[in-house]
């Protein structure tokens, strides 16, 4: 329930990009910083939670969720301009970092010998949240309610969650469980194949990101519904992580990872190159990719390197977000600059904007903003390239050799 509301402010936040382009005359670029603010606050919370919750316990983490979650969707509904929904959102960001530094190591903690499967079956919800933001995004703007009532329908799954955990007890983290000394953490953590670890998940959070937080606005001119593409994408996602486990005991995870890196490279160059309903093919290509990438990546780290605890998830999804809020705004820098340079001489975007619907002038406007939206996309093919190549190291590296495991009352 948490990682719903979590997940549904991602699919709302894509599909009000054209909104808040609109209502508050801001660029793209600008939209995506405030987007971007909620990604980046979620790093913030994931790098100082992750540790506290050693401390402070994954309680406490859970109500610094919910509090900000309030306040978050409060004052963007109340928003009235461009520092307001930046406000709104980076608080929003870091209720849900508070959720995945609280939630990760509950996880790890409660299933230590199956991390990546019940990481993967958490992770589904992340998905499955964009689905029910996205239909609800799609159902409410047929009825002709805006942004602003679609962001109140996450005070449902709020007030369901906070009720849910009301009460609970929570375990210790499995670091503090096992006696592994904070010294021996931090160590653990400078490990360069951690390291390493930690700048793939800057390459796969860009991977997935950057492409669905703009996918809505791009695919929409395309000849389909951007929304629903984003909708089937996510619901591919979410059926492939409740069946992980299959994959996890048949490939192994670092096998998945090069899978994974694969098909997003595939699916982004295939919804570059194509238009109107073919895009859900490729977009199927691409759901395949990312299905896997963020809870492989914590289980892997989890599983190869035990010692880092709580910290070393923090860092990573921390790391994840981290490097997509950079990655969205710079997709919608790329697709202003692809939009510029497209206006034919003599006209200007505002005119093309203003043109009246079914003229050429809007014809001619839907086609320049698809052409650009899918060279953005494109741009993107790169990033997972260069994952297959390190991932197939990794997996080389990794394939006879068992997880390390954390011995009780271990110090060093």
């Amino acid at each position: 329930m948490a990682l719903i509301v979590t997940a549904m402010s991602f699919a709302l936040r894509t599909a009000a990009v054209e909104s808040w382009h609109n209502d508050f005359l801001l660029s793209y670029e600008q939209v995506g910083v405030i987007n971007g603010a909620a990604l980046w606050g979620f790093t913030v919370a994931m790098v100082f939670g992750g540790p506290l919750c050693d401390t402070l316990g994954m309680r406490r983490i859970m109500g610094l969720a919910t509090l900000g979650h309030v306040v978050g969707i409060l004052l963007t509904i109340f928003a009235w301009n461009y520092w307001s929904l930046f406000a709104g959102s980076l608080i929003f960001g870091i209720a849900n970092g508070s959720v995945e530094a609280a939630a990760n190591p509950l996880i790890a903690t409660i299933f230590p010998g199956d991390r990546t499967t019940k990481l993967n079956h958490f992770h589904a919800w992340f998905p499955g949240g964009i689905v029910i933001g996205g239909l609800t995004a799609f159902a409410l703007g047929k009825l002709g309610l805006g942004w602003k009532a679609q962001f109140a329908t996450m005070l449902i799954p709020l007030a369901i969650y906070a009720a849910m955990f009301a009460g609970q007890s929570f375990p210790r983290t499995e670091r503090v469980e096992h006696g592994v000394s904070t010294k021996s953490m931090w160590l653990a953590c400078f490990n360069p194949l951690f390291l390493l670890m930690v700048g793939c998940m800057l390459f796969t959070a860009a991977t997935e990101f950057g492409a669905q937080n703009w996918i809505p606005t791009i695919l929409s001119n395309a000849g389909v519904s951007g929304i629903l593409v984003l909708v089937w994408i996510t619901g591919l996602m979410w059926a492939g992580r409740q069946f992980a486990g299959v994959f996890v005991h048949r490939v192994s995870p670092p096998g998945m990872l090069v899978l994974s890196a694969v098909l997003s490279a595939l699916g982004l160059y295939s919804m570059s190159h194509t238009t109107g309903m073919m895009l859900f093919a490729a977009a199927t290509l691409f759901a395949l990719g990312v299905c896997f990438f963020w809870p492989t990546m914590l289980g892997t780290v989890s599983e190869r390197f035990p010692k880092t605890g709580a910290l070393g998830l923090a860092i990573m999804g921390g790391a994840g977000m981290l490097s997509a809020s950079f990655i969205v705004p710079l997709v919608g820098r790329w697709f202003d600059k692809a939009i510029a340079v497209r206006v034919p001489a003599g006209q200007t975007e505002t005119a093309l904007k203003a043109a009246a619907p079914g003229s050429d002038l809007a014809t001619q406007w839907t086609q320049i903003q698809a052409s650009a939206g899918l060279e953005s996309l494109g741009k993107l093919v790169v990033i997972p390239s260069i994952l297959a190549v390190v991932f197939l190291g990794l997996f080389l590296l990794w394939r006879n050799k068992p997880a390390p495991k954390i011995e009780a009352g271990a110090t060093s």
